[in-house]
């Protein structure tokens, strides 16, 4: 096999969004499976929607996802520069064959001239496409514009009645006709490339092999064909990625907030980076067998593009907070702590700088909760019973502390506990034990009663740790308002 060569090329309009995410994760799998060379560049020509941060951004939520690459705009490397920009004086050559070979034209239409005509067609019911008014100006009418101040942008010749046929590496064969594409500007006239001729011409110079893409671009591929075959190019093989729809299987919009949809909103919810990437990496992609937990070299090992599917992929937020919690439960708990301490500092439940004695505390809290954490945030409403003046009680609860053993239950216990002369686990296992002893109930209506009296829950995490965790002060002031 050649040497791969695959890009992820963004445009710097904000954060890593997941299908952006996606693109750039399947084109590393493939080039690490490959042995090949990943490139990041980015496609800043729209100024419009240009945001100077969005280039650190994107190279951050790549970074934190665990992602590397072999060129860009912070490494370098041999077909730099990495922005679109920065690379306009290597296009112009390229425009100058197509004027001169015929196969481009410059077009002086205005905006409002080619509003009105799409407009007309639109009306007569057509598919709005450039009637091709400027494509046999005489020099002489060429002339006459400029002499108005008119600048021209510069259009693409489309050849008549031709097919484009490419073989897809996921889609298989795609067909478009060359009827239904109208001539289109690859020159704005500001001199800056449009979008679709910048692209193969970086791509032709930074010697990408496979471009791997969404959907999206799915009908810009016939443009782009036509003009490497315009200009004599060799055209790289592409890979067209299905949509991602959300839960309701439809169209995921950025604007849709049923799902987190950007990279940096998970590193900031306390999401593990190993668990995003397995998740990302499954939609519409399948491994072999029924596994779906996978290490980065794993996924780089299995994956393949022939496993990638034709039909949408759904973006299950259930199934993404399972897989975190399971990469959390194996997780070491030093790492659980550091991602949750920040989230109970900013709740107001613990001060910005804590004494050694707090730190004990937090990590025994998080431990408690670790093996049912969804996400790091999490631990704010989970041990919201921690930092509460008063027990809340539901109805249930209420039920429980009126049978006639809670009062027996919770008088011993907040007896015992008055005589504790320390307050750990081991001890605090000793007095459940002393009021079994000495009030003749275990099971549900022991432990339970007690859980119930001091956290207003019928379930939880370990009881012996609960306990400690609100400490000897806050055990026996709930006890005695209870009682």
């Amino acid at each position: 096999m050649a040497n791969i060569r695959v890009r992820y090329a963004p445009s710097p309009t904000g954060h890593l969004h997941i299908g952006g995410a996606r693109t750039a994760l399947f084109d590393y799998l493939y080039a690490r499976k490959h042995e090949g060379q990943f490139i990041i560049r980015f496609e800043d020509t729209d100024q419009s929607r240009h945001v100077e941060s969005g280039v650190d951004s994107q190279l951050e939520g790549l970074r934190w996802l665990g992602i590397d690459w072999d060129e860009s705009v912070d490494i370098g490397g041999p077909y730099g520069p990495y922005r679109q920009t920065e690379r306009l004086d290597l296009y112009q050559p390229f425009v100058e064959q197509l004027l001169r070979e015929g196969n481009a034209y410059p077009c002086f239409c205005t905006e409002a001239e080619l509003e009105a005509e799409r407009a007309e067609q639109e009306a007569a019911g057509h598919t709005p496409m450039y009637s091709g008014k400027c494509r046999h100006l005489t020099a002489e009418q060429a002339e006459a514009y400029r002499a108005e101040g008119r600048k021209p942008s510069i259009r693409f010749r489309v050849p008549a009645n031709k097919v484009i046929a490419f073989e897809d590496r996921i889609r298989e064969h795609v067909e478009f006709e060359s009827a239904g594409i109208g001539d289109f500007i690859i020159v704005r006239p500001d001199g800056i490339p449009t979008y679709n001729f910048a692209v193969i011409l970086d791509d032709h110079l930074m010697k990408i092999t496979l471009v791997i893409r969404g959907e999206e671009h799915l009908t810009n591929t016939p443009r782009q064909i036509m003009m490497y075959e315009a200009l004599g190019l060799p055209t790289p093989e592409f890979a067209h990625l299905s949509l991602i729809l959300n839960q309701d299987r439809k169209k995921m919009s950025k604007r849709d907030e049923s799902i987190i949809q950007f990279i940096e909103q998970y590193k900031a919810l306390g999401y593990l980076p190993e668990a995003v990437m397995n998740f990302i990496a499954l939609l519409g992609w399948s491994p072999k067998g029924e596994e779906e937990i996978f290490s980065k070299d794993e996924l780089i090992a299995q994956f393949d593009l022939d496993r990638v599917s034709k039909s949408p992929a759904v973006f299950d937020m259930d199934k993404l907070n399972w897989m975190n919690n399971l990469y959390i439960k194996k997780a070491d708990p030093e790492r659980i702590v550091t991602l949750a301490l920040p989230h109970l500092q900013q709740a107001g439940r613990l001060p910005a700088t804590l004494s050694d004695e707090q730190t004990e505390w937090v990590r025994a809290l998080v431990g408690l909760y670790q093996d049912q954490l969804r996400y790091a945030a999490e631990i704010v409403p989970v041990s919201e019973l921690f930092f509460r003046e008063d027990v809340q009680l539901d109805d249930e609860a209420k039920a429980m502390l009126a049978e006639e053993h809670a009062p027996i239950v919770l008088g011993s216990f907040q007896k015992q506990v008055e005589g504790a002369s320390d307050f750990s686990v081991d001890t605090i296992k000793a007095l459940v034990k002393a009021v079994q002893t000495e009030t003749g109930y275990k099971g549900k209506p022991l432990f339970m009663t007690i859980r119930v009296a001091l956290t207003g829950q019928m379930h939880g995490p370990d009881l012996n740790m609960t306990i400690r965790l609100l400490g000897r002060d806050t055990v026996l002031a709930r006890l005695k308002k209870l009682l």
